[in-house]
C-alpha cells in the first residue's frame, strides 16, 4: 500500500509539471545564472533531459524499495530491516519539515534524494560490519548529479539530515551475529547477487542516465 501510494504521489507531481513546467523554470533560471555540475548536458533540450533524468531517479526509489523488502523478507532479515524502509517511504509519504515549500517534481527530487542517500548510508555501515551492503545498489554518480543540482546549501543539510537519521534508525548490531544474516551475507558474497540481480535490474548499477560526466 505504501508504494503504491508514492506511485500516486509521483504521478499527480507529474502532472502538476505537464500544467506548470515548475521544475523546468527553476532549472532553466539555473541554467541561466550557472550549473555547479560537473556533467556536460547535450546541446539540444537540455532542460528536457534534466527532467528525464530527475524523473527516473524519483520514480526508482519506490521500485527499489520494493525490491530490497523482498530480498531482506526472502532471507528472513526484515525483522531487522523494516524500520529502514519504512522511513525512507515515510520521506514521500509524510514529508520532512525540511522540504516544505517546495511543490512538485521539486519537492519529490528532494525526497528521492534522502531515499537513496539514506540506504547509501545504511550500506556503507553493513560494509564496515559484514563486509557486505544489506542491498546491492550503486546510486553515487546519480546522487552527485541530483545534489548538484539540488544546490548547496540545502543538498548539505539534506545530508546532514541523512546522518541524523540513520544514527536515529541503526540496526541492532546483533543482527551482524544472527544465523540468518550470516547465511544472507555468505550467499551473496558467493554468487554476486546474481538471482536478485536477474529479477530486480532495477538494482544494477547506476541509473542508465544520458548525461556524460566531464573530465
Amino acid at each position: 500500500m505504501s508504494i503504491s501510494a508514492i506511485h500516486d504521489t509521483i504521478s499527480m507531481a507529474k502532472s502538476h509539471e505537464k500544467k506548470t513546467g515548475h521544475l523546468a523554470k527553476l532549472l532553466d533560471r539555473q541554467l541561466n545564472n550557472g550549473f555547479h555540475l560537473s556533467i556536460k548536458l547535450p546541446e539540444i533540450n537540455k532542460i528536457g533531459s534534466l527532467i528525464t533524468f530527475i524523473i527516473a531517479y524519483i520514480e526508482h526509489a519506490p521500485i527499489f524499495l520494493s525490491a530490497a523488502r523482498d530480498i531482506t523478507q526472502q532471507a528472513g532479515i526484515s525483522e531487522h530491516t523494516d524500520k529502514i524502509f519504512t522511513v525512507a517511504e515515510n520521506f514521500f509519504l509524510k514529508p520532512p519539515e525540511i522540504v516544505s515549500g517546495h511543490v512538485g517534481l521539486d519537492e519529490l527530487m528532494d525526497e528521492a534524494y534522502l531515499v537513496h542517500r539514506l540506504i547509501e548510508e545504511v550500506n556503507d555501515r553493513f560494509m564496515m560490519h559484514a563486509d557486505i551492503p544489506l542491498v546491492p545498489m550503486n546510486m553515487t554518480k546519480s546522487n552527485i548529479v541530483i545534489h548538484s543540482l539540488i544546490g548547496e546549501p540545502f543538498a548539505n543539510e539534506l545530508d546532514e539530515a541523512i546522518e541524523f537519521t540513520v544514527q536515529q534508525t541503526l540496526i541492532n548490531p546483533q543482527v551482524y551475529d544472527s544465523n540468518a544474516f550470516k547465511a544472507y551475507a555468505d550467499r551473496h558474497k558467493n554468487n554476486q547477487w546474481e538471482e536478485e540481480l536477474t529479477y530486480w535490474p532495477c538494482l544494477m548499477d547506476d541509473l542508465p542516465i544520458h548525461l556524460q560526466f566531464m573530465n
